[in-house]
């Protein structure tokens, strides 16, 4: 059967393909399908049903036996979607073996599907976000070690301050990355669990076969079996989705710094070009940092989406009202979002284009100033630390109202020149001698995702 149609425009700028497939209709029912096949092998191997009813019920959990937009109609009644779907399945067996129709679903909940359903979907949404997250590190990476030693304008404030690298920004950008993967891999025991606890937890109607169903069927989905049922203890999920925000928020401040260096005053690194990309209807010499957009828009998007999640924790009793339904669309959202973000992260790590050339133009836009501290530093050695600090801002002061350069400026302050040569004036003003310990954290950024690699 065909999905239902929907908003498609803006799927393939803001979402990755791959997640689409992951929460599109489709990939829903089939993970609840799953748990249901899943569900009658674990009961078969337990012997509460007969071996003979699992191939026709395995038979029937195919999704596309199933008609989405008559699904969809019925939730609106039924109030969940594990619910006409169940009653679907139960005609689809029927029809070819009445017998094994009658185990269906059997000591399960609406929940269970749906969870457990969920779950098995965010295994598969967490291995496309680790892959896109480990190849994003690789290549910043890759571009840190690249530029480490290309110096431009460190910003504060959004104004000049002295010089960084761009291979120390692009690290900066690769240890939020690495952090993200590390928080993926830590809470991965705790989100791949089943769900699995009946009408209100208990397992009750399974009598004591309940615990080896259980166990049978976390095997039979390769989930971990958790301590208990968690209907409406939802830390699970909700600290996934406020992993996936840290990774929107970062993956959005790549997408900041990368579009104010693009701003036309700036001009110092782009996104890479295409025919077509980040133009304007009317504007033919525009170049657009459509791929920050989506990084930015993203990380602007998940928070909101985020407080649903926290904001739904709080449900009542064994089974809720409206906080639960509250997440069925919000955390697939959250996982599109990030996905579209990471696709776009990747095309502008991957083709990343630099001007240099720019870099050192805009360094000396100042004529000087932002090298005045690396003065001071020197100076104060030798005539103290306030003395130098005064005399280097009414050098400044001086170089700004008579728009001369710094340099000129010092070489003629007699209390400059008396304590500094030309020759160390001139490398002190050099910003390629001003970087400090950008390459150690270049260094340290890549050796720290390299042990994640390894």
């Amino acid at each position: 059967m065909n999905q239902r149609p929907g908003n498609q425009l803006f799927d393939a700028y803001f979402t990755a393909r791959d997640m689409r497939d992951v929460f599109c209709d489709q990939g829903r029912v089939q993970a609840m399908l799953d748990f249901e096949a899943a569900l009658a092998r674990a009961q078969a191997r337990v012997g509460l049903i007969p071996s003979s009813a699992v191939a026709p019920i395995e038979a029937a959990c195919s999704a596309g036996l199933y008609d989405f937009a008559a699904l969809g109609e019925a939730i609106a009644t039924a109030g969940n979607s594990a619910i006409p779907l169940v009653k679907a399945l139960g005609k689809q067996i029927a029809a070819q073996n009445a017998e094994a129709e009658r185990y269906v679903h059997l000591g399960a909940t609406s929940q269970d599907v749906m969870d457990s359903g969920l779950v098995l979907q965010l295994r598969r949404a967490l291995e496309l976000i680790e892959s896109d997250l480990a190849q994003l590190g690789q290549t910043l990476a890759t571009q840190a070690e690249r530029y480490v030693a290309t110096p431009l304008a460190g910003r504060t404030w959004l104004q000049h301050a002295t010089p960084v690298t761009l291979g120390m920004k692009i690290a900066g950008w690769l240890g939020a990355v690495t952090r993200s993967r590390q928080r993926l891999a830590e809470l991965k025991p705790r989100l791949l669990v089943l769900q699995f606890g009946g009408a209100s937890g208990t397992l009750a109607a399974l009598g004591e076969q309940a615990m080896p169903i259980a166990q049978a069927l976390a095997e039979e989905l390769q989930l971990t079996l958790p301590e208990q049922p968690w209907h409406t203890q939802r830390d699970r999920v909700v600290e996934f989705g406020a992993v996936l925000g840290l990774i929107a928020g970062s993956l959005g401040k790549l997408g900041r710094d990368v579009s104010l260096l693009m701003q036309t005053e700036a001009a110092e690194v782009f996104e890479p070009s295409a025919p077509g990309k980040g133009g304007s209807s009317t504007m033919p010499h525009k170049r657009n940092p459509v791929g920050a957009a989506v990084l930015i828009g993203a990380a602007t998007r998940v928070p909101g989406l985020l407080s649903t999640l926290f904001s739904a924790m709080p449900q009542e009793h064994e089974r809720s009202l409206g906080l639960w339904h509250a997440e069925w669309e919000t955390l697939p959202e959250i996982c599109c979002l990030v996905s579209g973000s990471l696709q776009q992260a990747l095309l502008i790590a991957q083709g990343l284009e630099v001007d240099a050339g720019r870099m050192a133009h805009n360094l000396d836009l100042t004529q000087g100033l932002v090298l005045a501290e690396a003065v001071s530093i020197v100076l104060a050695q030798r005539v103290g630390r306030d003395t130098a600090h005064h005399l280097l801002e009414r050098c400044c002061k001086r170089a700004v109202a008579e728009q001369r350069h710094l340099r000129t400026v010092l070489g003629d302050e007699p209390q400059v020149t008396a304590e500094l040569s030309a020759a160390e004036l001139d490398h002190l003003l050099d910003p390629a001698h001003y970087l400090g310990q950008a390459k150690t954290w270049v260094e340290r950024a890549v050796a720290e995702h390299s042990a994640l690699t390894a």
